[in-house]
């Protein structure tokens, strides 16, 4: 592994070093992901008395060691952590307090669940990494002496203790007893590495010295055969992936994102004769339950496997003395010889996360088969970890889930105006959104994960399909749509009206609508909380103006198969409702040269036209897109076959 420390980006004061050292350790996703590892460095400073202190800032719970700034850190008077490592116990919640309490900054991030062992070792500068070298070797039967061979006696080897006081107090114990002046490092057993030094500098550099030989050892001992070659995994109907999330979500009790991952890896590792063996030990460190369960799903049975995860925790829901409130059973990773892979989350972000980790896993697991056999800690270990309260308070401090988080809405004319406008309130709200367009603004409207954007052309029906399939295989299926791509024609009367004019508004507004509905309504039925739909239509639907046939016919036309879809689609549990805005201006409808002819028509300048409703206001896009959000949530879940009308208020419709 290459040693990427710089001086001249270190910073000058020991604990931008250690911040610099933990973004470049966080930069290495074989070293850590998504917020584990942790950092540490200890130093004096002056309190505000003006008398010196010794402290220790360690990472703050819940920062990112590839993002994190001196900010992430906490400060804890190092002398009070050293007699906290005297007491004979210490529960969860007061050690908690006591970190709390040892605190410099009231205001500074909770301390890292591994402070006291950063206090313990005698060293300024601490790195710790769940390293993926690390966990191949030491998820093994004999996994202490393959680690005393590669490294001798230069690191002490810690049996699995899970972190917190308890493994604080098993170093504190062993520390004396094995470490010694050549000491650089320490490795816990199915867990990870600490390294240390006097500078960050030192730490760093004896992390990555200790992980090249973990790696120089692997590359020697493992790959000699060559790996079968695995076929591509074949593309799947989108129903068939609808299906399998909607079976995951219910074991769940709640709506889940499920991705789907067929790169070469992946199809490698679900082509294994002993995936089910392998697939099903555990994972590579305790630490990834909370992300991955303690197993992957193999097949697709979600049923089995919610009744395996029922066995295993009244196998051992006593261990902890204390009245436990079982999770739900549902898999986040699933693993089939057809489908690949599929990790699953409550938000698209937690499925990256799943996925992410077991990708280093299958790794993990490949290179441990090789040697020997895969064998990481123990069922009661990981089920302790899985329901360790500071591991799921990491969880918990992330709040209750928004209204519609686990829900997937398709936004279409998602570029601008109202289509964007529903696109971003959908995301606020929760959602996983698929915006469509013509134009390139689609594609970046949200750089969120729970963002997908696609250059669509809505009249063609393959583009259409193929559109929808990336879209099943990023997020799982559908819950919302919401078709807001149209075009308005140029005013012009019946008599002068453009034939190819009509068609392309028919085409666009009504056509391109009934293509989507028909590919459509086999995932909204499959929607974990039945699917819904809010078509945007027009206040010229009641209320048509003239000189707008074209797009006056078009809307009527659409709102009728909207109608039809509400009457044929009900039985499956879908709703279907149609929004009619009038006076949106900030669309991209609307050029000024459109304002202004519409305007005249009515014998008005164009700040008059804009709000000539009963409310005398001007409608914005937003206004339309909150109508649209209320009427997919739960508030409206009475109603189907609506229209509802956002413009103002117009005398020819009330």
């Amino acid at each position: 592994m290459r040693n990427r420390w710089t001086d001249a980006e270190a910073g000058g004061s020991p604990l931008e070093e250690c911040a610099y050292g933990s973004r470049l350790i966080g930069a290495e996703p074989t070293l850590v992901l998504h917020g584990g590892g942790n950092t540490s460095v200890k130093a004096t400073v002056a309190d505000v008395t003006g008398a010196d202190v010794e402290v220790l800032h360690v990472k703050g719970s819940g920062h990112d060691l590839a993002t994190i700034g001196t900010n992430g850190f906490a400060p804890l008077r190092l002398a009070r952590l050293r007699e906290l490592l005297g007491v004979p116990a210490l529960s969860d919640p007061q050690m908690v307090n006591e970190l709390r309490c040892a605190l410099l900054d009231a205001a500074a991030p909770d301390p890292s669940v591994e402070a006291l062992l950063h206090a313990m070792l005698p060293h300024r500068a601490v790195q710790h990494s769940h390293a993926d070298a690390i966990l191949s070797l030491t998820n093994l039967a004999n996994g202490e002496d393959v680690i005393r061979e590669v490294f001798g006696d230069e690191v002490v080897m810690v049996p699995y203790v899970m972190p917190g006081f308890d493994l604080a107090v098993a170093c504190a114990r062993l520390w004396p007893k094995r470490s010694h002046d050549g000491t650089v490092g320490m490795v816990l057993l199915n867990h990870g590495l600490f390294t240390f030094g006097d500078r960050t500098e030192e730490a760093y550099t004896r992390h990555i010295d200790l992980i090249t030989r973990a790696e120089e050892y692997l590359a020697a001992h493992t790959g000699r055969t060559a790996p079968r070659p695995a076929p591509a995994l074949p593309d799947v109907p989108r129903t068939e992936l609808a299906a399998l999330r909607r079976a995951v979500s219910g074991a769940a009790g709640h709506p889940m994102v499920v991705g789907r991952h067929t790169d070469e890896a992946t199809a490698a590792f679900v082509a294994r004769d002993d995936l089910a063996a392998v697939a099903t030990r555990g994972p590579a460190t305790p630490d990834h339950v909370i992300r991955t369960k303690r197993t992957a799903l193999v097949g697709t049975d979600v049923e089995a496997y919610a009744a395996d995860y029922d066995a295993y925790f009244g196998r051992n829901h006593t261990r902890r003395g204390t009245e436990l409130n079982r999770l739900d059973p549902a898999p986040r990773v699933v693993l089939d010889p057809r489908l690949g892979m599929l990790t699953a989350g409550r938000r698209a972000k937690d499925s990256d996360i799943a996925r992410d980790i077991y990708l280093h896993t299958m790794d993990v697991i490949a290179k441990a088969e090789e040697l020997g056999g895969y064998q990481p800690a123990s069922e009661a270990h990981i089920f302790d970890l899985e329901y360790w309260d500071l591991e799921q308070a990491k969880l918990r401090r992330a709040g209750a889930p928004p209204a519609f988080a686990g829900e997937v809405a398709l936004v279409t004319g998602a570029a601008s105006g109202i289509g964007r406008a529903c696109a971003r309130a959908l995301l606020a709200a929760g959602a996983s959104v698929v915006g469509w367009d013509l134009h390139e603004a689609a594609e970046t409207l949200s750089d969120s994960p729970e963002y997908l954007g696609q250059r669509v052309d809505v009249t063609d029906a393959d583009a259409v399909g193929a559109a929808l399939d990336a879209a099943v295989t990023r997020f799982g299926g559908l819950d919302i749509a919401v078709p807001s791509a149209g075009v308005f024609a140029s005013g012009m009367p019946i008599a002068a009206l453009d034939t190819d004019t009509w068609r392309r508004s028919m085409s666009v507004n009504t056509e391109a609508v009934a293509v989507l509905f028909r590919e459509i309504h086999p995932l909204l039925a499959l929607a974990p909380r039945g699917g819904r739909v809010a078509l945007i239509a027009s206040k010229n639907v009641p209320a048509p103006g003239p000189g707008a046939v074209a797009y006056s016919a078009s809307k009527a036309a659409v709102t009728q198969l909207a109608r039809v879809a509400a009457l044929e689609w009900a039985a499956d549990g879908i709703r279907v409702n149609v929004v009619h805005p009038d006076a949106v201006f900030d669309t991209g409808l609307w050029t000024p040269e459109v304002i202004a002819e519409r305007a005249a028509s009515y014998g008005l300048t164009p700040d008059e036209y804009k709000r000539r409703n009963l409310l005398h206001i001007e409608v914005a896009s937003a206004d339309v897109a909150n109508a649209v959000v209320r009427l997919c949530s739960d508030d409206f879940r009475a109603t189907t076959g609506a229209q509802l009308p956002v413009d103002g208020g117009s005398d020819r419709v009330v």
